[in-house]
């Protein structure tokens, strides 16, 4: 079965909270995972959310400003394997 979803990964545990914590109050869902080993700087923690809500958190993102963000990913689950790659909105992003 075949899983696709976003993660913003911090280099602090503090960052990952309080973003997850902006998000929710936006509106946006938001959970916190761990961070697939493929991304393997930060705090071991990322925030998880649903592509299709990638420009909401972008936005929320940009007027929280949590800072030590290290990206935006897009993580494929298929099959055991897990397949992360950079989702192109970086901090200067504007879509």
């Amino acid at each position: 079965m075949e899983e696709q979803f976003g993660i913003a990964s911090f280099r602090s545990r503090q960052q990952v909270i309080g973003f997850e914590r902006a998000l929710r109050r936006a509106g946006v869902p938001a959970g916190i995972i761990t961070t697939p080993r493929s991304v393997s700087v930060g705090c071991g923690l990322s925030v998880r959310f649903e592509l299709r809500d990638a420009r909401d958190v972008y936005d929320v993102y940009h007027v929280a400003r949590p800072g030590n963000l290290i990206g935006f990913y897009r993580v494929l689950r298929e099959n055991g394997r897990t397949d992360v790659k950079p989702l192109g909105m970086q901090v200067g992003y504007n879509g």
